[in-house]
């Protein structure tokens, strides 16, 4: 089995919790702090979900903490651990306290989107803004699992060792245009998955939180692929509908990754949020 460190992701910083978790995170520029906040899946990553975002924060004169959630990446993966919401959101509330982030912009993808939900909803005086893309905890779970996406890797999670052409068979439902998908993405995210227990994803347990939207005050800019098999797109209402301080941008032939597929698009609008609010 591939042990962390044989992994081809770069190493960064770890932290050890009071509970003996091991995360690991890069740590990248000066500034005002963003916390990034990877998506769920096979294989993934906090460097392979925002490999082509992050750098260009660090030139635009912030901080930021991409973060490996536990199961993930570089990142402990107990085998006996329930990844649950209220596990996340514990977990990355002693995170924040050790790494002695006062105040940060939190920016989650997916599950890390629902994540940053849960830890705004716990801990609001700690959040200066949330950037969201395709955030899951706005839906039902049953409606989660309805979508294509999810069904798909639940199968193949399900189905034993995840290869190249499994790992392809998934990732191609992440993004509208499935060509864009390089190898080297593909490679990095097979060897996480090996390493990843099977309770994982059949522990990963996440409310609908859209009764308590209206608690969240702080600016909240969100992205949405129309084409997304993983989130349906719905959610984007919702949280407009829900929250007090929120804006979304809904792109056309796009997926769940709107991070990759308009890179310079996401990274332009959220410079300039986190510049201009």
């Amino acid at each position: 089995m591939t042990q962390p460190q044989d992994l081809p992701l770069p190493v960064g910083h770890y932290l050890t919790l009071s509970s003996g978790l091991r995360l690991h995170y890069l740590d990248e520029g000066q500034g005002p702090v963003v916390l990034w906040m990877h998506g769920s899946g096979p294989g993934a990553s906090g460097f392979s979900n925002f490999k082509g975002n992050f750098p260009k924060f660090v030139e635009a004169g912030y901080r930021n903490i991409v973060l490996d959630l536990p199961g993930f990446g570089r990142s402990d993966k107990p085998d006996d651990g329930q990844y649950d919401l209220a596990f996340f959101v514990a977990t990355l509330r002693e995170f924040i306290n050790a790494a002695g982030i006062e105040r940060c912009t939190l920016l989650g993808n997916s599950l890390g989107g629902a994540i940053a939900l849960g830890l705004v909803l716990a801990e609001p005086q700690r959040v200066e803004r949330l950037i969201l893309l395709a955030p899951g905890g706005v839906e039902e779970r049953e409606t989660y699992f309805k979508m294509s996406g999810i069904q798909r890797m639940v199968t193949l999670f399900g189905a034993g060792p995840i290869g190249m052409p499994e790992m392809r068979s998934m990732m191609s439902l992440q993004l509208f245009d499935p060509s864009t998908l390089p190898d080297d993405l593909l490679a990095e995210r097979v060897a996480v998955a090996v390493t990843q227990p099977k309770n994982l994803f059949s522990t990963m347990m996440i409310p609908n939180m859209e009764a308590r939207l209206g608690e969240i005050d702080c600016p909240i800019l969100g992205f949405w692929g129309s084409n997304d098999n993983f989130n349906p797109v719905s959610g984007a209402q919702r949280i407009i509908d829900g929250a007090p301080n929120a804006r979304f941008v809904v792109l056309n032939r796009c997926g769940h990754w709107v991070q990759v597929e308009h890179r310079e698009l996401f990274n332009r609008t959220c410079l300039d949020f986190l510049q201009h609010g």
